[in-house]
Formats: C-alpha cells, structure tokens, sequence
C-alpha cells in the first residue's frame, strides 16, 4: 500500500497532479482544494489511496490523513465509487462530513453533484457508527450531554425575547433538525442567530414582540 508520497510537483492539472519521485512522475487524482495547495517545482506531500481495479491502477491525493481516512470510509457504501467519494470531499470539509455521517444528515450528501436523496439516505445509513466527529465517542450519549449544556442558555435567551418555553424548545429542535452540525458545535449565539432565522424573526423584530407582550 502505498500511504502518502513526497517529491517534486511536476504538474498540477483541474483534477491531477504528478509527483517526480526520483525521475519517476506518479499521477494522483485529488481535489481543487487539494490541488491548490501544490506548487510545480516546488516539493509536495499527499496522503495517498491506491485503488486497483481489474485494468488499472489509480491514485488518490489528500492533503490530510483525515481526508484520506472520510474517502476510505466513504468508499465502503455501495454505489460509492471513488470519483464520487473524492466529489463530496469537493464540496465538503471532512468534519463536515463525520458530523452529517453522525447526526443522519442526508440533506449534506445531496449538495454533492451526482448525489440524490436515494444515494443520500443510503450513505447515511450505511455509514452510521462509521464515521463520528472529532471528540465524540460516538454514540448518542456525548451528543445529549453537549446539549444539556448549551440548551438552557439558548431557551433563556429565547423566553427574555418573548417566547414561552415550551415554543422556545420546540423551535430550537425544529430549526437544528435542518442544521444538525450547528448543533453540535454547541455554539449558544449560532444556535439562538439560526433559531431566529429559522422562524423568519431577527433580533428587532423579537424585541418588538417582547414589547407587545408587556
């Protein structure tokens, strides 16, 4: 297996890049991102996914092992192949990725050119207990305890702008069911600013309706 390479940018292209190792030029296939980070002439590094087929042998570049880690994972989906593998590490980070994979977000998948809700809710199924974010154990539990400590905070906030507590809750899980990564990064403001617009109000106007009430 080959894990990663180092050597001379010979030439980096849309979708590729080759590598000199010694005189011998190694073509990898990676993404724009990935391939923005290499410089002809200059030396680079890529974390590599050697992938054999019946009559070829291909090449995969990440920039991280953590890429290189989603891709393999990824391509243990059926229907997944590496072209597609490598188009949703295109379009998204790979947090991103383990927190959509963590939390059944198959709206993620289906931003992915070629990917629809079909493949999406396939690949949210078959990756569950596959792929979890960085610093979850991964199961329900570490999800549960990060929210009972910001979830108070944002229904405060929202029962001082006028709602009761009970449609501040319920309109905190409803607009987190659309953005499940928000609420795992348990960021009290973000999760309050993506409430408020979820509910079609802004800060003023829920000042307003606080006024109205009292």
């Amino acid at each position: 297996m080959i894990s990663f390479l180092r050597g001379t940018v010979a030439h980096v292209g849309l979708s590729t890049a080759v590598i000199d190792l010694n005189g011998a030029g190694m073509s990898v296939n990676a993404t724009p991102q990935t391939l923005s980070g290499l410089r002809t002439g200059e030396e680079g590094k890529l974390f590599t996914s050697l992938i054999v087929r019946e009559d070829s042998l291909t090449l995969f570049g990440f920039a991280s092992d953590d890429e290189r880690e989603v891709f393999d994972v990824l391509l243990s989906v059926s229907g997944v192949g590496p072209r597609l593998a490598l188009a949703v590490l295109a379009v998204h980070e790979p947090e991103a990725i383990r927190v959509a994979a963590h939390t059944g977000d198959s709206k993620t998948f289906t931003k992915v050119p070629g990917i629809g809700p079909k493949v999406a809710g396939r690949i949210v199924l078959e990756l569950a207990g596959k792929l979890v974010p960085h610093g979850t154990a991964g199961a329900a539990a570490p999800a549960t305890a990060a929210e009972a400590a910001w979830k108070p905070q944002v229904v405060a906030a929202m029962t001082s702008l006028g709602w009761s507590e009970k449609d501040a809750t319920a309109s905190i899980d409803k607009a987190l069911a659309d953005e499940p990564e928000v609420s795992f990064r348990g960021n009290v403001a973000e999760i309050l600013r993506t409430t408020l617009r979820w509910l079609g109000q802004d800060g003023a106007r829920a000042g307003n309706r606080v006024g109205s009430r009292g």
